[in-house]
C-alpha cells in the first residue's frame, strides 16, 4: 500500500485535541506525582475518588461517563480502590443489578488531604493569569465542550 502524499498534513502544533491532551498530560502528570507518592494512587484512581468524594452514590458507569475515561479503566481503578479499603461499594436500594460507589473512612482521610494540595496546584497554575483571562479560560472550555458534543452527535449521524 502507498502512502498518498496529497493527503493533508496534520500539523500537531495547531491540532486542538493534540494541544488538549498534551496540556492534560502535563498538568495531570505534575499533580500525580504528588498524589502517586505520597498515596500510591495513580491518575485514573484519584480521578474515581475525586469523583465519588464529591458525588456519592454514583456507579462506576456513571463516572467513566462523567469523567469521559474508558469503562474498562474506571472499573480497575474501583476493584483496586475497593481492595484497598479507599472505595466502598454498595447494592442501589431496591436494585440489586446496580451497585454505587463511596468512599470509605480511610478513602475519605485521603481525598481530605489530596484536594487541598490539588486546589493549591490549580491556584499556583492560575495565579500567572489574571482574573479575566481565568474568566475567559473556563467560559471558552465550557464553550469547547458544549461544541464536542454538538460534533459528536453530528459524526454519529454520519
Amino acid at each position: 500500500m502507498s502512502l498518498n502524499r496529497d493527503a493533508a498534513m496534520l500539523d500537531l502544533e495547531h491540532f486542538l485535541p493534540y494541544r488538549l491532551s498534551v496540556l492534560s498530560n502535563r498538568v495531570s502528570g505534575a499533580i500525580a506525582r504528588v498524589y502517586s507518592d505520597r498515596f500510591g494512587l495513580g491518575v485514573t484512581e484519584w480521578r474515581v475518588m475525586a469523583v465519588v468524594g464529591r458525588y456519592p452514590g454514583l456507579s462506576a458507569g456513571e463516572v467513566a461517563q462523567r469523567t469521559a475515561m474508558d469503562k474498562v479503566a474506571v472499573s480497575r481503578a474501583v476493584a483496586g480502590l475497593v481492595e484497598a479499603g479507599r472505595v466502598e461499594r454498595e447494592t442501589h436500594g431496591d436494585d440489586r443489578r446496580r451497585s454505587v460507589l463511596r468512599l470509605s473512612a480511610a478513602g475519605r482521610a485521603v481525598y481530605d488531604e489530596i484536594a487541598p494540595l490539588a486546589l493549591a496546584f490549580e491556584q499556583r497554575l492560575l495565579d500567572g493569569m489574571p482574573a479575566d483571562e481565568r474568566d475567559a479560560l473556563f467560559r471558552l472550555l465550557d464553550r469547547l465542550d458544549e461544541l464536542e458534543l454538538q460534533a459528536e452527535s453530528e459524526l454519529g449521524a454520519l
